[in-house]
This record gives structure tokens, C-alpha cells and sequence, in this order.
């Protein structure tokens, strides 16, 4: 199932995308947004796998918009005007709508999103994308020491290189990452099991780092540490 949100100003346009997903047994649209502060705040609290992003707004065009979330998330485009259709693919759109467009042509988009899922999930389970100064960086999953929470942002600890500051929340990190190999061990902490140096007193030790175990959490992790 492909989660979903879609941003547009216009009213009209958001009644048709709940429409048509409504007709599709493989989106799962969550939520409509008219205003590109209300549905960046949903973003900064849950993950999505797919936006339908209108273009041309009043006070923050689309492309703005989907450069600046932290989230990798597929885009569909869709704007009244064809002038934007070289510009959207440059940011590496699934598919580009202009509107009117039909069901037929709708669900054609929507079937490239679940194929580019399909092929996302074979190539990336050992790697996670985040985006980074309007591009994507790429983080492999065995290379992650811990990442600590940092109110809406995200700081990963790796092995093979300087730690990466995300905007994304520890919750949402949490969703994208294996759960048998990393354990949420404090509300501000998450750890990878395997790179455990030690552990003593309540303090989890990494390395040259020392990491609070919070009771809330202290029975998942005893329970991976089968203790």
C-alpha cells in the first residue's frame, strides 16, 4: 500500500485526487492540504511515500515546497500549466498531471509510483536516502552507530564518516529502520544493537559514547539483549 498526501490550493482539484485514489486499491491517500504550512507539519510528524504536489501556488510553489522537506518521498506534479513539465522531472518526478486530467491518466501515474516502490524496496534494504541541502544523501544502514533526537531534527552517528544532521523526527527514523537491529533505548536515542561496546548501571556503552537506557525502553532492549 502506498501512503499518500496531496497538497493544492485549489479545493476542487483535492475533491478530484480524493476521488480518484478512492478508486485505487493501492494508494492509501491520508491526508489533503491547502496550505503548504499545514502540510509541512504533517510531514515533520509522519512518513509518506508519495505526494501529489500542485505547482503553481499563491505563496510557495510546489517545487520550493518539495525541495525543502526533509522526507524522501515519490512526487507526482500536477499544474494547469505544461511549462513546468521539464523543470518537475529535473527533481526526479514519478509522473507530471496537467490539469483537467482523467482517471485513466491518473491511474497510470499511480501504477509508476507502485512499480518505482516495487524496485525502491528490492534496491534499498540496506540503505536509507535522506534529503540534505536539496539534494539526497545516501546512508547504508550498517554504517549507522546510534542517532539521537534533536527536537524536529535527527543527528546519525556513522562509522565511515561525520554525522548527518536530518530534519525528521526520531519517530519517523525509527519506522524506516530493521527492527531486530535497532532499538529505541531512551526518548532521544535509538542505537544499533551490534555496535553495543558494553552495558552496565543503565548506560549503554558505544564506542567512546554513553547513552542513557530510559526505563520505558528498558524491557525491549533487555529483551533484544536476551537478558
Amino acid at each position: 500500500m502506498i501512503t499518500a498526501i496531496a497538497l493544492d490550493d485549489e479545493l476542487p482539484a483535492l475533491e478530484i485526487i480524493e476521488l480518484y485514489c478512492s478508486k485505487i486499491e493501492t494508494i492509501d491517500l491520508k491526508k489533503v492540504f491547502s496550505k503548504t504550512s499545514e502540510a509541512r507539519f504533517y510531514l515533520e510528524e509522519n512518513a509518506v511515500d508519495l505526494i501529489f504536489l500542485d505547482i503553481n501556488m499563491p505563496s510557495h510553489s510546489g517545487i520550493d515546497f518539495y525541495k525543502s522537506i526533509s522526507q524522501k518521498t515519490m512526487v507526482i506534479f500536477t499544474t494547469a500549466y505544461s511549462e513546468y513539465a521539464v523543470e518537475s522531472y529535473e527533481f526526479g518526478a514519478i509522473d507530471y498531471l496537467l490539469k483537467p486530467f482523467s482517471f485513466e491518466r491518473f491511474n497510470k501515474a499511480v501504477e509508476k509510483v507502485v512499480e518505482q516502490n516495487k524496485l525502491l524496496a528490492q534496491s534499498n534494504e540496506n540503505q536509507l536516502y535522506f534529503r540534505i541541502d536539496y539534494g539526497l544523501t545516501k546512508v547504508s544502514i550498517q554504517d549507522i552507530i546510534f542517532i539521537e533526537g534533536l527536537d524536529n531534527y535527527i543527528k546519525i552517528h556513522l562509522t565511515s564518516q561525520k554525522p548527518i544532521l536530518v530534519r525528521m523526527t526520531i519517530k519517523n527514523i525509527l519506522e524506516k529502520l530493521p527492527l531486530k537491529q535497532f532499538c529505541r533505548v531512551h526518548r532521544s536515542y535509538i542505537i544499533s544493537m551490534s555496535k553495543i561496546t558494553s552495558y552496565r548501571n543503565k548506560m549503554i556503552y558505544i564506542a567512546d559514547n554513553e547513552i542513557p537506557l530510559g526505563k520505558t525502553y528498558e524491557d525491549a532492549f533487555l529483551g533484544l539483549l536476551n537478558i
